[in-house]
């Protein structure tokens, strides 16, 4: 059975986040749903870092993950949290965290899979917000 949009939202709500961050910085597209989420919960500055590693049906695109679009916000020094929809392999967030490498701080939050922060680790995981 598939997850709610009021289940995920329960869960963020909910979540113990231990940490005070300066930014919130969503994995684009994955990301941007369930940082926005958080965010409203933290109310941090918001950003996205536009990866791409996978298509919409989790299919590897490339050997790494690549960089779409510039970073076009200062991270250096800041305390992030790192939010994806899915963690397969960490792979993107591994890449994500060696862009960002001049923060004081990166935990990272997954809706699905192995994080610092994650909402659930199921194998078998559908977002409500996927059309």
């Amino acid at each position: 059975m598939g997850k709610t949009f009021e289940d995920v939202l329960e869960r963020v709500r909910a979540i113990e986040i231990h940490e005070k961050f300066d930014l919130v910085v969503a994995i684009a597209n994955g990301g941007i749903i369930p940082a926005a989420m958080i965010n409203q919960r933290l109310g941090c500055e918001y950003h996205l870092l536009k990866l791409n590693l996978r298509d919409a049906m989790q299919n590897k695109l490339y050997d790494k993950p690549k960089l779409l679009a510039e970073i076009d916000f200062d991270f250096k020094n800041k305390r992030i949290l790192l939010v994806d929809d899915r963690v397969k392999t960490g792979t993107t967030l591994t890449f994500a965290k060696e862009l960002l490498s001049d923060a004081a701080l990166i935990k990272t939050l997954a809706v699905n899979g192995i994080a610092d922060y994650c909402l659930y680790n199921e194998s078998c995981f559908r977002f409500p917000w996927i059309i």
